[in-house]
């Protein structure tokens, strides 16, 4: 496979140091660890050498990544998608029905199978997917399958892999549990280090800023904080599930255009909440720490605190879904009259005063369509591109982010022309199929 030809459709031009070492590390040795920061590009970094090992002629899965959370294994799985390798993939985890998931892998017999433990250990023990050419392992977030106590699930998957022959671990802190995973007992891994001496420390490119409010419910200065933003990306961290609820509410009647994002939604809610925001149809996604891993959208400037973090840990993952690939982010501590300023290593905070007058939250320019087919009925992104075009009367810059699911599609279109193209699409065909064409809304 060629290395520009696999990076081009992700915008990349070539590789960092790290990524550069980590896949000559990966293509040479059989175990190795990679240890790096959030936001540092280790995805692509264990990807690509993957990718060079897998046999387009063998139509047996070769080659197995879990992922611990269903975010994170549904971003590997879109990145090794836009890629165009050719190769067949599924992804699949908790939140659908696993017979579906059955049926996808039946008909598209994957050669690489991304996944999450759980999910994983049921396909394998109700024999949905043949393990036996199963070669090479990667382990997504190794300390966050630890801190989500999937130690068993783990070793429970690699005993039914009869004939692995390399592993790699990825991990954004060297968790001592490492040393003792049982692949690494019989040959030690080559360890590549890139955190440093203090694992806690973050990119130079962001920077770190609290605003103090004057009263404990923080609500109206986080209202003046996202205002100050001119309607760019924010993503808003809060502690609990019912914060989630709360805050947004509040900024839906402020009239900001909000998604909410937590454990407790059911997975369709989680999707949409996902793709409204990473398809600019939504400006703020108020979230609890789920999403602090496994959100990769590179134009992230801004990441608010409106809750402190409860660890350390926490902030660095919060703050990693900015300033990644060198851009440029910023970290906002909402700080209340009992609050005091957290003393984290090599973070420097500087007071962002908020001056009036706010100016009043700014709509989105994209909104998203749901269309109501997607690869179950053999629906591309092409396809979609062609029936909004062609049916539509779109140009081609009116149309964004595309994600086909296994029954439906979610697109971005701009806003300005969103309802022309409802209209014509109304009652059309797509790949001579009549399907349904509506505007995905924020959750009531």
């Amino acid at each position: 496979m060629n290395l520009l030809n696999l990076l081009r459709p992700l915008g990349i031009s070539s590789l960092s140091p790290m990524q550069v070492n980590a896949v000559e590390a990966i293509r040479q040795n059989t175990h190795v660890v990679l240890l790096a920061p959030t936001g540092t590009g280790k995805t692509l970094s264990f990807l690509l050498p993957l990718l060079e090992q897998v046999s387009q002629e063998d139509e047996l899965p070769q080659s197995l990544i879990l992922s611990p959370t269903r975010e994170l294994a549904t971003q590997t799985y879109n990145v090794l998608c836009k890629m165009n390798t050719g190769l067949r993939v599924s992804c699949v985890h908790g939140g659908r029905p696993a017979m579906e998931e059955h049926r996808q892998m039946a008909s598209s017999r994957p050669q690489v199978i991304i996944g999450t433990p759980g999910r994983i250990l049921d396909h394998i023990g109700k024999g949905n997917f043949s393990t036996s050419h199963i070669r090479r392992l990667v382990i997504d977030e190794f300390d966050k399958m630890l801190e989500l106590k999937f130690q068993d699930e783990l070793n429970d998957i690699i005993r039914q892999l009869p004939c692995i022959s390399g592993c790699v671990l990825v991990s954004a802190t060297d968790a001592a549990d490492i040393r003792h995973f049982p692949p690494f007992e019989r040959q030690h891994p080559v360890t590549l280090n890139y955190l440093g001496h203090d694992e806690t420390s973050l990119p130079d490119s962001i920077r770190h800023y609290f605003v103090h409010s004057p009263l404990k419910d923080k609500l109206d200065t986080l209202s003046q904080l996202l205002r100050t933003f001119n309607g760019e990306p924010a993503v808003v961290f809060v502690n609990f599930r019912e914060a989630v609820e709360r805050v947004g509410a509040f900024l839906k009647g402020q009239g900001f255009t909000c998604a909410l994002f937590h454990g407790g939604l059911e997975q369709e809610e989680r999707d949409r909440a996902l793709y409204l925001f990473m398809g600019s149809a939504a400006n703020v996604l108020v979230s609890t720490d789920l999403s602090a891993r496994g959100l990769d959208m590179r134009t992230l400037r801004h990441v608010v605190h409106y809750h402190l973090p409860l660890r350390q840990e926490d902030y660095l993952h919060r703050c990693g879904r900015t300033g990644r690939w060198e851009d440029e982010g910023e970290a906002f501590l909402i700080l209340g009259p009992d609050e005091s300023l957290p003393d984290y290593p090599h973070v420097t905070f500087t007071e962002f005063q908020l001056q009036p007058p706010f100016p009043a939250p700014r709509r989105p320019e994209w909104v998203t369509l749901y269309i109501g087919k997607g690869k179950r009925d053999k629906i591309s992104r092409g396809d979609v591109v062609g029936f909004l075009c062609k049916q539509g009367g779109a140009k081609a810059d009116d149309i964004g982010r595309i994600d086909v699911k296994e029954r439906y599609t979610y697109v971005s279109v701009r806003r300005h022309c969103s309802r022309q193209i409802m209209l014509q699409c109304a009652n059309e065909k797509i790949k001579k199929q009549r399907t349904r064409i509506e505007e995905v809304g924020e959750r009531a």
